[in-house]
């Protein structure tokens, strides 16, 4: 091969090498600009929801009856008056039309038992009072609408309180376990949870 053949050779061979280059010079660029886009939509995501807390605090639960990780008292168990304990709540998001609340038990030996399940409970409300209906129920794993105290058969078992700060007025008529987690799983805009534990 001459010497101006193996010019035009190598000549080629370059430009070969050169348009691989750039093309993988594209593609990282179109995906560094992907990962950016991505990057600003959960920081605009994140923002927004700081936002819609006062104050930048999150919603929190309280009880007078017991503190977080605490042993519930006899009195709001099967053991003893079964009835819901005092519950209230503070640093509600702007934007929440309704509250919903569900307790539950995830150590059950047939797995999560519910105890209790409430929605439609009025927007201003910072307080559910013991033994009271604060808005309406659905059927629990009792078998009855109404609060189902801790029963465990045995051991300790954990019993969480969750408040749902939800973006709807009315979840209008629920008639499962199920439709209430799915509602509340869809409107729900902040939550607060308060864990209590009891051993029969």
């Amino acid at each position: 091969m001459t010497i101006w053949g193996k010019f035009l050779k190598f000549d080629h061979i370059n430009r070969i090498e050169s348009m691989e280059k750039r093309k993988v010079q594209r593609y990282f660029i179109a995906s560094l600009g992907i990962i950016l886009l991505v990057a600003i939509a959960a920081l605009q995501s994140f923002t927004e929801h700081q936002k819609q807390i006062k104050g930048g605090a999150h919603m929190e639960l309280h009880s007078n009856a017991f503190k977080q990780k605490e042993f519930i008292p006899d009195k709001y168990s099967c053991r003893g008056a079964d009835i819901n304990p005092e519950l209230t709540w503070e640093n509600v998001p702007e934007g929440t039309q309704s509250f919903a609340l569900s307790v539950k038990d995830p150590d059950a030996p047939i797995g999560t038992f519910v105890h209790w399940l409430v929605y439609d409970i009025d927007k201003d409300a910072r307080k559910i009072e013991e033994n009271s209906i604060p808005g309406k129920q659905v059927k629990n794993n009792f078998g009855k609408e109404d609060y189902g105290g801790p029963c465990p058969p045995s051991g300790v078992h954990r019993y969480y309180f969750r408040l749902h700060a939800l973006d709807i007025e009315s979840l209008g008529k629920i008639k499962s376990m199920e439709e209430f987690d799915q509602k509340i799983d869809q409107h729900t805009i902040a939550k607060a949870e308060l864990m209590g534990k009891f051993e029969k």
